[in-house]
């Protein structure tokens, strides 16, 4: 799920933030892959890459790994 806040700014709407909540569910043992690719993901994502420098994104991410639950946050400024 992702979710979007506009501003307005010169009497316009502006995107400027944009929040991922992601829900997984993984393979036990899969922890560290799951990872990387969470925190890699913005800097390769073509859609992250086309707002940087203009709307903030943020993520997070709640991961049940077998029978384990954990989480993880991130973000990439805009």
């Amino acid at each position: 799920m992702a979710a979007g806040t506009n501003e307005i700014r010169d009497r316009l709407p502006v995107l400027t933030r944009i929040h991922v909540r992601y829900a997984l569910r993984t393979p036990p043992g899969s922890r560290d892959t799951v990872e990387r690719a969470l925190t890699r993901h913005a800097g390769r994502c073509p859609t992250a890459m086309s707002l940087k420098g203009a709307v903030e994104v943020t993520w997070e991410a709640e991961v049940q790994e077998g029978e384990q639950r954990w989480q993880l946050s991130g973000s990439r400024d805009a």
